[in-house]
């Protein structure tokens, strides 16, 4: 089992920063992909950007350019940095932490985790 703690969310004035970081517990092994997916209201959960445990990074176009996701693998933590941020980008992020366990060489079974969410609130 994998718990997901995030924090950093807060509310922000339009072209402000944040950044939100995703802190993981638990069974952590074997974890290789890690996200930040966001819900804003009256609308279906969409992802923000993605991380592999090699470092590549994956963004929605609507935050390229403007956010940026990181990860310490060795704090098992993941960051997105948030700039020149947007009432749009209103919304509650998840945390995402993707778990992929081999039982033989080319046997495996892939998990998902999810954090509770943090806020963020782009307003003036």
């Amino acid at each position: 089992q994998v718990q997901l703690v995030e924090s950093g969310g807060g509310l922000v004035q339009p072209g402000g920063s944040l950044r939100l970081s995703c802190s993981a517990s638990g069974s952590i092994f074997n974890i290789n992909a890690m996200g930040w997916y966001r819900q804003a209201p009256g609308k279906q959960r969409e992802l923000a950007a993605t991380i592999t445990g090699g470092g590549s990074t994956n963004y929605a176009d609507s935050v390229k350019g403007r956010f940026t996701i990181s990860r310490d693998n060795a704090k098992n933590t993941v960051y997105l940095q948030m700039n020149s941020l947007k009432p749009e980008d209103t919304a509650v992020y998840y945390c995402n932490a993707h778990k992929r366990t081999y039982s033989t060489f080319s046997d495996y079974s892939d998990y998902d985790f999810w954090g509770q969410g943090t806020q963020v609130t782009v307003s003036s």
